[in-house]
């Protein structure tokens, strides 16, 4: 009698199904390696997202925010400055006064640990306390810029002081402010009216530079 086509199908699907192999993959010493590293690097993966995230919950929520107030406040007195500089002085292009910027020794503070991806959340703090005092020394520099500027200068100048309170306050309330306050440095001496302004140009496209990275930085940690 011949088979029916039900029973020659079920005689041939064991023969279609892969053969366990000889040696299980757990015995395997390269395999339980690879695992290890796969399981390693997870670990790591998540430990390195979620960081941000831990970092942030050490500043308060209110603190950041009115961080981020202050350092909107503080561009707005920037750019007044510099639109005055080019309407009354006609100093309009501050890359063009780059190299003068490097003959009067105008300093630029940095932020680099304030970056997303290798931030240091006391690091950043005190980076951005110390470039604010260093703008504090360059605007009193410019005392004397100009009669028409003055008001903008002063304005400028307690606003940055009043974001470097905000910022020290808090660093104490964490327990992480340095043993030794910031010092400003050599200030540059302006020598005639000209180098004054220009220096105001310089001293203010510098800071929105330096505003810029600080506010990336903030809202970073008000976000995560």
């Amino acid at each position: 009698m011949y088979k029916s086509s039900l029973e020659l199908v079920t005689n041939r699907v064991p023969s279609l199904l892969p053969r366990p192999s000889a040696e299980p993959a757990a015995r395997s010493p390269m395999k339980l390696i690879a695992l290890q590293l796969l399981l390693w690097h997870s670990t790591l993966w998540i430990l390195q997202t979620t960081a941000p995230l831990a970092l942030a919950l050490d500043l308060p929520q209110n603190f950041l925010l009115k961080c981020l107030e202050q350092v909107r406040k503080i561009q707005a007195d920037s750019t007044a400055l510099q639109e005055k500089l080019c309407a009354t002085h006609r100093l309009c292009h501050p890359e063009e006064l780059v190299l003068l910027g490097h003959s009067l020794g105008i300093p630029q503070a940095r932020l680099s640990r304030c970056s997303s991806q290798t931030l240091q959340l006391m690091g950043c703090l005190d980076q951005l306390h110390r470039g604010l005092f260093l703008y504090q020394g360059l605007l009193q520099a410019l005392a004397g810029v100009s009669p028409e500027l003055a008001p903008t200068v002063d304005l400028l100048h307690l606003d940055i002081a009043d974001f470097a309170t905000n910022i020290w306050q808090q660093m104490e309330d964490l327990g992480v402010d340095p043993a030794v306050k910031p010092t400003q440095g050599t200030m540059p001496t302006f020598t005639s009216a000209f180098q004054r302004r220009a220096g105001g140009v310089l001293v203010a496209s510098n800071l929105q530079s330096f505003l810029e990275g600080a506010y990336r930085a903030l809202h970073y940690l008000a976000e995560a």
